[in-house]
């Protein structure tokens, strides 16, 4: 089986995600940025596709990513700053999903948190009100304090036995 995967990182989380998700795939299998993508991916059996989550949905390149798939099975995978259990995450993932052509499979998808970009947090800080859902207010400090800590060996671990699972489930369907 031929596996490639494809990832959008814009402060290295997703790309450390993306490593591990290689890990659990068989040696060889290239890791590559999405401002690489071959040309052509039709010969592969397995694309998995990761991205940052921006604005509840994969970050733009990914997007373009996602909805020019050729038919495969895909495995999709995140990173975000926000909690990686809750219905933000869910729906982020659920967004990205969607956008995949007819043809293509999805047959796992994994979110893990992420470090928020600190030049981000300054930025929602200017633009939003103390005490907002996204202005300064302690909880906010405590979220983005949280988030600097992943992905971590437990997140990469699960990275890889997400990729792992994707094969197997993809040989069983």
């Amino acid at each position: 089986m031929n596996c490639i995967v494809l990832y959008s990182s814009r402060t290295g989380n997703t790309k450390k995600v993306a490593e591990a998700v290689c890990q659990g795939l068989p040696a060889g299998t290239a890791c590559v940025d999405v401002k690489e993508v071959p040309a052509d991916l039709s010969a592969y059996d397995y694309i998995f596709v990761g991205f940052w989550v921006d604005k509840g949905n994969a970050n733009a390149e990914a997007q373009e990513i996602l909805k020019n798939l050729p038919a495969c099975k895909a495995g999709i995978f995140a990173t975000l700053g926000a909690d990686p259990k809750s219905e933000h995450a869910a729906q982020a993932l659920a967004n990205g999903a969607a956008l995949v052509p007819e043809g293509v499979t999805v047959v796992d998808s994994f979110i893990c948190q992420g470090a928020v970009d600190p030049k981000l947090i300054e930025m929602m800080y200017k633009m939003f009100p103390a005490g907002s859902a996204h202005g300064k207010s302690p909880e906010r400090d405590a979220l983005h304090a949280e988030a600097a800590k992943h992905p971590d060996a437990a997140d990469l671990a699960a990275a890889k036995a997400f990729a792992a699972g994707v094969l197997s489930k993809g040989q069983e369907a």
